[in-house]
């Protein structure tokens, strides 16, 4: 094949192999420090790039790549006579395949005891500078070379060169891309650790404070697919993923049945996902309009599912449905009695995905359970945008704080619990009423907290729930006591919420007055 690859990788994951594979096919391979050794070790016949160049790696290894028969090879345009002749006239050869991981920085940076000086040496020159050389000269139909910075693409390149001879343009674009924003993240990485170090003149071989946010923040996501539009028609959107989904995430959902999933549809689905996996025992949530609108926890997802429903039948239609464990037949027939946009769960059994077939249009989703969080949450503001850690504190009974008289019984302390849990995913301000393992009435997004009670307190009525003896929740702290009274006239008669008001004490005499539990959290859960 009269082709020469220079290969210098620290992710060696299958190297020896493709290597193995392109000197098989009269390949002739360059390579540097570790990889060539590793090569060699294996038998194949390398060419050390310093031999090549005729000039030493040098300064740690600093320098070792950055040389003209490196650059020149990798950036002459093999359609442009002035370019070959120029190659020739100094002894440069042609690299047609360049196979580069940078320096593991990431990595390096994330270890307990990372220096400065630790993260400085992780800083690849010579890689990056190859890299972006050869994606800039992918070339075009005829020619160009050919970069790979990911082992899974290895299969593609020899298939292609053993059918044409050479790679298509269309993958060298591919790999050019891919390269482009590979690099683009690295860099981002960088300036991300730089910025975030407190002191202007840190000391070179010590672990540098850092800041928790960077004074410069770089974000890369990847598109997962364009959407027909956003939360209206005339607003076009896609949706992106972070470079690694963490566990449990919904971006990492796998679509079994259904239409494509909309705007709406993820940041719905998404909010019921997150909240019923915030419970231990069997749970369902129904979320419409990104605000729970029924939560239950249930020995089984039928019954987990029907005390759902019960609280709200009304907002339900055309909800999203999430549960935290597998689906089975029952529960699917179930839950197929009413319009419903998403359903989501970890599994499904095979009576129900063949029951839910015959709801085509229903998006059925897996998500695998896991214990993973977003590293920070992001809101857009006019010229910029808000970042914050999530919103996933939870507490221990044992961490609250009873300030009424009458003390909770255990099972108070349980409903308060779970009240508590959901208004965590309930826009604020917010009021949820629960009993045993039930919302009973959910107040969302008002602007005055006596108005989400009211509401939960109709909606209640609405569904033919007596509040009774139920537990309370407010997702931040009562500034007067007439929230409380109008919770207790609904039939409350224990209530959590944050405390911290200059009027504490008013509303625990309320309490006091009333004979009802008060307990505190001393935290809030905002959800604008």
């Amino acid at each position: 094949m009269n082709k020469t690859a220079l290969i210098s990788v620290s992710d060696k994951t299958g190297i020896v192999e493709f290597a193995t594979s392109l000197a098989q096919r009269g390949v002739r391979i360059l390579s540097t420090g570790g990889t060539a050794k590793l090569l060699m070790q294996a038998g194949l016949d390398v060419t050390e790039v310093a031999d090549y160049t005729g000039f030493p790696e040098m300064l740690d290894g600093r320098v070792k790549t950055l040389h003209p028969k490196i650059h020149g090879g990798l950036l002459g345009k093999r359609d442009d006579p002035e370019h070959l002749q120029a190659m020739e006239r100094h002894g440069i050869e042609r690299i047609d395949l360049l196979v580069v991981n940078l320096y593991p920085f990431v990595e390096t940076i994330n270890r307990e005891h990372c220096s400065l000086a630790d993260a400085i040496e992780n800083i690849d020159i010579g890689g990056p500078a190859m890299l972006r050389a050869a994606a800039k000269n992918h070339g075009n139909e005829v020619d160009g070379v050919t970069v790979i910075i990911d082992p899974s693409d290895y299969e593609t390149v020899l298939k292609e060169w053993d059918e044409l001879g050479k790679t298509s343009y269309e993958t060298r674009f591919r790999l050019a891309m891919k390269v482009y924003s590979h690099t683009a993240a690295y860099d981002g990485a960088i300036s991300n650790y730089l910025s975030s170090i407190v002191n202007s003149q840190p000391a070179i071989d010590e672990v540098p404070e850092r800041e928790t946010w960077p004074k410069v923040m770089n974000i890369q996501m990847t598109r997962q697919q364009s959407l027909r539009y956003g939360e209206n028609p005339h607003q076009s959107a896609a949706f992106y993923l972070d470079a690694q989904v963490g566990s449990g995430l919904l971006g990492s959902y796998q679509q079994l049945q259904g239409k494509e999933l909309s705007y709406n549809n993820i940041a719905d689905a998404d909010a019921a996902w997150e909240c019923v996996r915030a419970f231990d025992s069997t749970a369902c949530v129904i979320v419409k309009h990104a605000n729970p609108c029924g939560v239950a926890i249930a020995p089984t997802p039928l019954e987990a599912y029907q005390k759902a429903f019960k609280t709200d039948s009304t907002s339900a239609f055309g909800g999203i449905i999430a549960f935290n464990t597998e689906v089975d037949e029952v529960t699917a027939a179930e839950v197929s009695k009413q319009f419903m946009e998403v359903l989501i769960a970890p599994s499904f059994t095979a009576g129900a995905l063949e029951l839910l077939a015959a709801k085509k249009n229903v998006r059925v989703l897996k998500v695998p359970m896991g214990t993973s969080y977003n590293a920070y949450d992001l809101k857009r503001v006019g010229g910029g945008c808000l970042v914050q850690d999530p919103d996933v504190k939870d507490f221990d009974l044992s961490d609250l704080k009873v300030v009424s008289q009458r003390q909770p019984t255990d099972q108070q302390m349980q409903d308060l619990k779970f009240a508590w849990t959901v208004a965590r995913f309930v826009k604020s301000n917010a009021i949820v009423f629960a009993s045993n393992g039930m919302t009973m009435g959910v107040g969302a997004g008002q602007m005055s907290r006596i108005d989400s009670a009211r509401i939960a307190s109709i909606k209640a009525q609405n569904a033919g729930l007596s509040l009774k003896h139920t537990a309370a929740a407010s997702d931040a702290f009562f500034p007067f006591r007439d929230g409380l009274d109008v919770i207790v006239e609904a039939g409350a008669d224990c209530i959590i919420h944050p405390g911290g008001s200059i009027r504490d004490q008013e509303v625990i005499d309320a309490a006091n007055e009333h004979n009802v539990v008060l307990v505190v959290t001393g935290m809030r859960h905002f959800r604008h």
